[in-house]
């Protein structure tokens, strides 16, 4: 049973390693559209400032830029909502693999606590038996 206890253990840690990769992608991938949104909103301000240089031209081509500018962070906001709602539940899952993992941990050194402490006992028993022994046969 303590070589299935080990393989539990392997399998818990290589469930949390998995985890920790998925939880990740999903950290890099809010961190790339956070990097997106924010280029966005540079992109909008020059555009602005073009626009306020030229007006005849910037203020009619402006107001279509406009729109498909609100039109695209409104959907950068929408995507970042879904993956932090993503990020969330693999968390959740993260928390649930390592307490798993680490139920499989404690039982592993309860045991082995257990084995060293007959082990002790049987041990300690031997010597004993020796120490009879040898004082029997002193005093005969």
């Amino acid at each position: 049973m303590a070589k299935g206890l080990h393989n539990l253990i392997r399998l818990g840690e290589w469930q949390v390693d998995e985890k920790r990769r998925a939880l990740g992608t999903l950290l890099t991938t809010v961190a790339n559209m956070e990097g997106m949104l924010a280029s966005l909103e540079a992109e909008i301000i020059s555009e602005q400032a073009a626009a306020t240089a030229t007006p005849v031209e910037g203020g009619l081509i402006y107001g279509s830029y406009a729109s498909a500018a609100i039109e695209r962070r409104n959907n950068f906001h929408a995507r970042i909502a879904l993956v932090e709602e993503e990020i969330t539940e693999a968390r959740e899952e993260l928390r649930l693999a390592y307490l798993d993992l680490k139920k499989y941990e404690i039982v592993q050194r309860q045991r082995e606590e257990r084995e060293a402490i007959e082990r002790d006992r049987e041990e300690q028993a031997y010597l004993d038996e020796l120490g009879m022994q040898g004082h029997l046969r002193k005093d005969a």
